[in-house]
């Protein structure tokens, strides 16, 4: 059945966000919680997991069942940039024994099941971001690179949420 998710708004209640099972995004803004607008976030046949708006209200990041985080100027609905938890492949092991598709790890979607990234949470100044994914990983990007900070290992099963408080107030 297809739905939609209420994933939070923004710090200031202006503005939030729901993405649907059908790889879309559907921001709100406004007193009357209004659609701003109706956008493909991720590509078809995959799920789109969440999403959340920034502190600072410029970027909204969408998660998914294909191993991304996209995040978006919330002024134009552009794609900035992608955040992919997939490593690339590694070219000595390009030859593979396996048939594609072939593999346990494929859910009934096409896409590795161990690859999905289940939540983000944005820093107080927006300038960096915590995924958490079903590889047992949570990554810390920093958002102006785009590149992986730290990546924190050691879950025993998928990483399905994850908060970050990174200011004085506690």
């Amino acid at each position: 059945a297809h739905h939609t998710t209420n994933n939070g708004s923004s710090e200031d209640g202006g503005s939030g966000g729901g993405t649907s099972s059908r790889s879309s995004s559907h921001p709100w803004g406004g007193s009357l919680l209004t659609p701003i607008t109706k956008f493909r976030a991720h590509a078809p046949g995959t799920y789109c997991l969440h999403g959340k708006i920034a502190p600072d209200c410029r970027t909204l990041v969408t998660c998914s069942s294909d191993g991304t985080a996209k995040l978006w100027d919330t002024t134009t609905w552009e794609l900035q940039s992608t955040l992919d938890t997939n490593p690339p492949p590694n070219p000595q092991n390009a030859a593979s024994s396996q048939e594609p598709g072939n593999s346990e790890e494929e859910d009934y979607l096409g896409v590795n099941s161990s690859s999905w990234v289940w939540d983000a949470a944005f820093c107080a100044d927006s300038t960096y971001l915590v995924t958490s994914s079903s590889d047992h990983i949570a990554r810390l990007w920093n958002l102006r690179s785009g590149e992986v900070v730290r990546q924190y290992h050691g879950h025993e099963s998928a990483v399905t949420c994850v908060a970050l408080n990174d200011s004085n107030v506690m």
